[in-house]
C-alpha cells in the first residue's frame, strides 16, 4: 500500500492568498529576486473572494480619510508601470462623479482630501449635474464633485497580469490546495497545507475573508459581509464610456450606491456599498439572490439613473472584510515578527493592491517602508 510522504519545502517568503494583494505582493518579491510561493484554495482570478466582478472604482480625493491620498498617487505609478511592462489596459482613467449632501462624508470628505494634497476636483451644482452628465439626476439638496483623474481598474485582468509578471521573475504557484495552519518556528515559518508543508523564512497573508481564521491570533475581530453587484441593459448611449459616461458614487439618507459605466454587453453595472449580510464561512456561503437588495439598487436607478433598462442582466457576489472601524490592517503579526499581513480592506482596498503589495514586500525583506502605512497599523486599537 502506498505511504503519502509529506515533503517539506523552503522558500524565503510564502504567500497565502493571491487576489488582489497577494498577486502584488508575489510580483514585488519575485521582481527584488526573492523566492516565492504563492498558495490559494482557488485559481488565479477565481470570483470567489473580493477581487473580481470586471471593474473596480479608482480614485485620489479620498473621502474615507485625507491619510490615504500619498499611497493613491504610488498605486497609480506602480499600475501604469504594471501596464507598461505587460502590455496591458489596466487603469482607464474616465473620471468619477460623486453626488451627496453638501455636508455629507462623501462632498465633504473629497473637497478636504483634494483641498490638503492640491487634487484636481470639480464642485458641480445640483442643476449642473444633469448638464455635465446626461442620464444622472441628483436630489433636491445634492450637490456633485467631478474628479476626472479617477476611473476603474479591470479587476481580474490586474490580478492576472501581476501573477504572470510574479512567475515571470521566478515566483512559484500552488493553486487548489488550502492552508490548514501556519506557526512560527524557530527563524521561519512552517505552513500546513492540504498537500503537505512548506516553510519561509518568512510568511504574508494576504486571504482576504478568509483572514478570520488565519489571523485569529492577531486580536482585532474581522466581518465578512455578502455584497451583490449586478449589471443592467444601457438602453441609453449616455451610460456607456464611449460617451464619456464616469463612474459614479451616491451618498443617500439609506445608503452608498456606486456604479460604472457600460464596457461591454452586459451593460451598466451597479451596487450597494452599504449594508451587507453576514457571512460566517466565504467558502459555503450559497450566495443568495438578495430580493431587497436589489429593490433597492434598482430604485436608485430608477430616480438617479433613469435611462437603465431592465430586466438585471446578471449578478455576482464579493465578499467585504470590515475591520472595526472600516480602516485596512496593514502590520506586521503583533506575536510573530516573520509574519506580515493585510486584511479588513472593507470594501474600498481594491485600488490599493499594487502599493499595498510593495509595503509587504518592503516589509518582509527590509522589515520596514517608506510608504505612508503608519495609520494603518494596529497601534490604533491599542489601549492608550
Amino acid at each position: 500500500m502506498p505511504v503519502h510522504v509529506s515533503i517539506m519545502r523552503s522558500y524565503d517568503v510564502i504567500v497565502l492568498g493571491t487576489g488582489g494583494v497577494g498577486s502584488a505582493a508575489a510580483y514585488q518579491l519575485a521582481r527584488r529576486g526573492a523566492k516565492v510561493l504563492g498558495i490559494d484554495q482557488f485559481p488565479g482570478g477565481h470570483d470567489r473572494g473580493s477581487s473580481h466582478g470586471e471593474t473596480r472604482v479608482i480614485r485620489q480625493a479620498y473621502f474615507e480619510h485625507p491619510d490615504y491620498v500619498p499611497l493613491l498617487l504610488r498605486a497609480y505609478e506602480l499600475w501604469r508601470e504594471l501596464e507598461q511592462e505587460a502590455d496591458v489596459d489596466l487603469l482607464h482613467q474616465v473620471g468619477l462623479l460623486q453626488v451627496g449632501p453638501p455636508e455629507g462624508c462623501v462632498v465633504r470628505g473629497v473637497l478636504e482630501a483634494a483641498r490638503l494634497h492640491g487634487l484636481d476636483v470639480e464642485s458641480l451644482r445640483r442643476d449642473e449635474i444633469p448638464r455635465r452628465f446626461p442620464g444622472f439626476q441628483a436630489a433636491e439638496d445634492a450637490v456633485g464633485v467631478f474628479e476626472p483623474a479617477a476611473g476603474y481598474l479591470r479587476v481580474e485582468r490586474c490580478v492576472l497580469t501581476h501573477l504572470a509578471a510574479a512567475k515571470a521573475r521566478g515566483a512559484e504557484f500552488r493553486f487548489g490546495i488550502t492552508a490548514q495552519s501556519w506557526q512560527q518556528d524557530g527563524g521561519g515559518v512552517h505552513v500546513v497545507t492540504t498537500e503537505g508543508a512548506f516553510t519561509a523564512l518568512k510568511l504574508i497573508v494576504t486571504a482576504g475573508p478568509w483572514a478570520p481564521q488565519l489571523l485569529a491570533d492577531v486580536g482585532v475581530p474581522l466581518t465578512i459581509r455578502r455584497k451583490h453587484l449586478y449589471w443592467f441593459s444601457a438602453n441609453n448611449a449616455v451610460y456607456h464610456e464611449a460617451h464619456d459616461c464616469p463612474t459614479y458614487l451616491y451618498e443617500l439618507p439609506h445608503g452608498v450606491y456606486y456604479g460604472f459605466p457600460q464596457i461591454d454587453e452586459l451593460g451598466v453595472k451597479v451596487a450597494e456599498h452599504s449594508g451587507g449580510a453576514v457571512v460566517n464561512d466565504p467558502t459555503t456561503d450559497s450566495r443568495p439572490l438578495d430580493a431587497a437588495d436589489l429593490a433597492r439598487v434598482e430604485d436608485f436607478l430608477t430616480q438617479y439613473l433613469p435611462g437603465v433598462g431592465r430586466p438585471m442582466q446578471k449578478r455576482s457576489v464579493c465578499f467585504y472584510t470590515m475591520s472595526p472601524d472600516e480602516h485596512f490592517l496593514v502590520d506586521r503579526h503583533p506575536k510573530h515578527p516573520n509574519v506580515f499581513f493585510v486584511a479588513g480592506l472593507s470594501g474600498h482596498g481594491f485600488k490599493f493592491t499594487s502599493v499595498l503589495g510593495e509595503a509587504l514586500a518592503d516589509l518582509a525583506m527590509e522589515g520596514r517602508t517608506k510608504l505612508q502605512i503608519g495609520f494603518l497599523s494596529l497601534d490604533r486599537f491599542r489601549p492608550q
